[in-house]
């Protein structure tokens, strides 16, 4: 008898999730830097760090890393 139930792929192990990361998180700080680092440049260290961050993670979370996610399952099919 075949089975032809898709294979349950799990989360992804660590070494995975930390690539998925940075491969989400460095480009859309280089971005953010780009369009307001001049706007901020003036702004203290610990101040434009909230600022970027508080713009960054959403778009991580929410925006690349659920395409990342699916990208990483059709890999492994």
């Amino acid at each position: 008898m075949t089975d032809n139930t898709p294979k349950r792929i799990g989360p992804p192990p660590r070494h995975h999730l930390a690539i998925m990361i940075w491969i989400a998180v460095f480009p859309t700080l280089t971005i953010l830097n780009l369009l307001l680092g001049g706007v901020l440049e003036q702004t203290p260290t610990v101040l434009r760090t909230l600022i970027l961050s508080t713009i960054a993670v959403p778009i991580v979370i929410f925006g690349l890393m659920p395409p990342l996610q699916r990208i990483r399952l059709l890999l492994l099919r």
